[in-house]
């Protein structure tokens, strides 16, 4: 309790450091240190869902045979054969390393006939890198997507607006395409390969109330989880193929997961139930770029009411205070810590939510930097740096790192924050991809350090 409340009087004098750099960083920032080679990351820490069988039986029916949108799927529709693989475009030479992995993960760990064939081959899924901005024009919202019935980024220019693309008349899984753009980080790829190749082989549908899942809009799990592997898992049992309505797969489901996922038997039960469109609108519109900053506030905010008129205490009550709490940093930093606090409390008390717990907490750290509490920074950063490891986030691991080093700076401890600073870079060349990426994080998060600042008015009032 007592560290709550010294993170809580840092609000007033950390406010202003993200929102109010300096145009120029000061010299003394670390900007210019030598990058490191990138790292990747080992085996992946597999987590087994705790939930019953009971509550994954209706996630799967609501992953399944629905869309996004709302819309209705009228059967379930699925590869029925060896899946095979192809890599198109201009594509770095990462997107192949993390594509080979993943459908190791998916041999080993959904029993799928799936491998990989050369770029010239014919294959049941194309991955094709486009840039980015050609897939921002031709789908505004989406980082990256996935298609039926293509082989090509060609054929979905000539079928955009064609029925051969409406997912509803998919009998049988035969082509898919999925489009991902390769200049973008290291990491934004990988993402975008593990959610949408898990598309094209199975669910469709995203749920805000899955808190261990890809298939989560809320995108803190970004790598497939045990949860997303017994979901395809599922899909892929013998009992079940494609063209079974909604009612026959429900009906088959309990005994496939007594099977495939034991423990489920007796786990308790933890479906959330539907999540309202209001809700969902209103987080959108909060995370999306069209709104001006005070709409997209007050959107957050309706989400938060949303959430307590409804009673939740789950992820989603969680995630909109986490929302609120990013938004308001600048325009109201006591509502912006009250609102993290809140979150951090909320997704603690849920359970399986260490990695939304590690964003949350970042948010904290950079706040105790600010202040020039670096106990409490270092404190924060590694009770958190575990699960984002296991999770496999470079992008958060170096950011807590870089946060590190600055409180080590603090308190003295040159050598230690030598060393932390410079493993944070190999992590963030994945994470942030570019060298001018990562200088700029780098210097952001110098700037979070009193020593930063101060050093800053030192010299300007040795100028005048």
């Amino acid at each position: 309790m007592i560290r709550a409340l010294a993170i809580c009087a840092l609000l007033a004098l950390a406010a202003c450091a993200p929102g109010s750099l300096p145009d120029t960083a000061d010299r003394r920032v670390p900007t210019e240190v030598a990058l490191p080679p990138m790292k990747s990351f080992g085996p992946t820490t597999v987590t087994r869902p705790t939930r019953s069988n009971r509550s994954i039986a209706a996630d799967i029916l609501d992953l399944t045979f629905r869309l996004e949108s709302g819309r209705e799927l009228p059967v379930l529709t699925r590869f029925e054969g060896p899946i095979t693989v192809r890599l198109t475009g201009p594509a770095p030479a990462n997107v192949g390393r993390d594509l080979d992995r993943l459908i190791t993960r998916l041999r080993r760990e959904v029993g799928l006939s799936i491998s990989r064939v050369p770029a010239t081959s014919k294959a049941s899924i194309t991955v094709e890198v486009v840039t980015r901005q050609a897939l921002q024009r031709a789908v505004p919202q989406a980082a990256c997507f996935v298609v039926p019935r293509l082989s090509s980024w060609d054929e979905f220019r000539r079928n955009r607006r064609s029925g051969a693309l409406d997912w509803a008349t998919l009998e049988v899984r035969e082509t898919m395409a999925v489009f991902l753009p390769g200049d973008v980080s290291p990491q934004e790829v990988r993402d975008c390969l593990h959610e949408e190749l898990a598309q094209a082989i199975g669910p469709l549908n995203d749920l805000y109330r899955l808190s261990d899942s890809v298939f989560n809009d809320d995108n803190f799990h970004t790598v497939l989880t045990g949860f997303d592997m017994l979901v395809l898992r599922t899909l892929y049992a013998p009992e079940l193929r494609s063209g079974m309505t909604r009612e026959q797969v429900a009906a088959r489901l309990p005994a496939i997961l007594n099977r495939l996922n034991p423990r489920g038997r007796r786990a308790p039960d933890g479906t959330a139930g539907d999540t309202p469109r209001r809700w969902i609108d209103a987080i959108e519109t909060a995370l999306g770029p069209r709104a001006s900053p005070l709409r997209r506030r007050a959107a957050a905010r309706d989400a938060v009411e949303i959430a307590r008129a409804r009673g939740w205490t789950d992820t989603r009550a969680a995630f909109s205070l986490y929302v609120l709490g990013r938004l308001s940093i600048a325009a109201d930093p006591e509502l912006a810590m009250a609102a993290f606090l809140q979150s951090g409390t909320l997704y603690r008390a849920a359970g399986d939510t260490d990695l939304q717990a590690a964003h949350v907490a970042m948010q904290l750290a950079a706040f105790a930097l600010s202040a020039g509490q670096s106990d409490i920074a270092l404190e924060i950063v590694n009770r958190n740096l575990t699960p984002v490891a296991e999770a496999e986030n470079a992008a958060l691991l170096s950011t807590l790192l870089m946060v590190k080093a600055e409180a080590l700076e603090l308190e003295g401890r040159a050598s230690e924050a030598r060393a932390v600073r410079l493993d944070s870079l190999g992590w963030a060349r994945y994470g942030f991809g570019s060298e001018s990426e990562v200088r700029a994080r780098l210097g952001e998060i110098a700037l979070l350090s009193p020593n930063r600042a101060r050093s800053g008015e030192d010299e300007e009032g040795g100028a005048s």
